[in-house]
């Protein structure tokens, strides 16, 4: 049966436009180098006045026009001092960023033809990019739900909680996301003040939040200031739904994170777990992007090196 495409065409980025526009090295540099100086326009830091820069033949370099001094575009990035070929790099990140449930970096390995030591660091550095720190969640009208998971070891009962004899197999994360909005996750303690903490970082006072009724969420209508509206639902009671009141929403992004844990890396040791989180949340707060995510990578690469000078000759 022949189904229609169902992302929108001015979402699509398959690899035949992928191949088109990065055909080389020298492609994907130029594009880095427009995203940090368009037009190959920059400050001179011998000049010290803006100055049209010019590629250096058989080097990641940029010439000043006046003075000849370089800079370099990949200074800073995640490509930094790489062996790696820029192409190959481009195109672990259109790989992570097409798929909905995560790649291997084993499968990585499969479709560059790097090491599995290289496709592994490749991984992880992409995966950088993938952190997102300034999110401010709520005042959209349709609330905040919080709720934790935990990840790894097994449980000896179908109660859904961390029982005393694998307290320290499991690993503890915490999760606030808005309704029809964005989402973060962290590797944190289930307690009030974590809670509390996690909270006040990323939701806007005066939000309504909607949790279960664990004892971590105690402390949330009386946080000092902030102003919050604490609705719960009873999961002990099998009440799953009441009206408006539910956590289905996270409980949906933690399901997607575990099948897509389980099914594509199997296993996760708490020291990465984080990054996997990052990466999952990354996605989720760009599904309405079809397969543009990988255009939001190549923004974040700039995004990151502009905290940083580019290195000079």
């Amino acid at each position: 049966m022949n189904r229609r495409q169902t992302i929108p065409k001015e979402l699509r980025y398959t690899v035949e436009n992928f191949h088109s526009r990065f055909p080389d090295n020298d492609a994907c540099l130029e594009q880095i180098k427009e995203q940090r100086f368009p037009g190959g326009v920059t400050v001179c830091h011998k000049c010290e006045r803006p100055r049209k820069h010019y590629r250096v033949r058989g080097r990641t370099a940029y010439a000043c026009e006046t003075c000849g001094n370089h800079i370099f575009p990949l200074a800073g990035t995640i490509f930094e001092k790489t062996s790696t070929s820029l192409r190959l790099w481009f195109y672990a990140m259109y790989l992570m960023g097409s798929t909905r449930c995560g790649i291997s970096a084993k499968q990585i390995q499969r479709e560059t033809g790097v090491t599995y030591k290289c496709a592994w660091r490749m991984f992880h550095q992409i995966r950088k990019l993938m952190s997102e720190e300034e999110l401010r969640l709520g005042g959209s009208g349709g609330g905040v739900e919080a709720d934790e998971a935990y990840f790894g070891g097994r449980r000896k009962n179908d109660s859904g909680r961390m029982l005393a004899g694998n307290k320290n197999k499991l690993t503890t994360v915490m999760g606030v996301v808005e309704r029809k909005g964005r989402i973060v996750a962290r590797v944190q303690p289930v307690s009030i003040a974590a809670t509390s903490a996690l909270v006040k970082e990323y939701v806007m006072p005066e939000t309504m939040i909607f949790t279960d009724e664990a004892p971590a969420y105690n402390a949330l209508p009386q946080l000092e200031g902030m102003g919050y509206q604490h609705k719960r639902i009873n999961h002990s009671a099998k009440v799953y739904v009441a009206g408006e009141v539910h956590t289905n929403t996270i409980e949906g992004f933690w399901s997607l994170v575990k099948r897509g844990i389980g099914g594509v890396y199997h296993s996760v040791s708490a020291k990465y777990l984080q990054s996997y989180l990052n990466e999952y949340s990354f996605r989720y707060n760009r599904r309405d992007s079809g397969n543009l995510i990988f255009a939001s990578l190549l923004e974040r690469v700039s995004e990151m090196a502009s905290r940083k000078p580019a290195s000079e000759a």
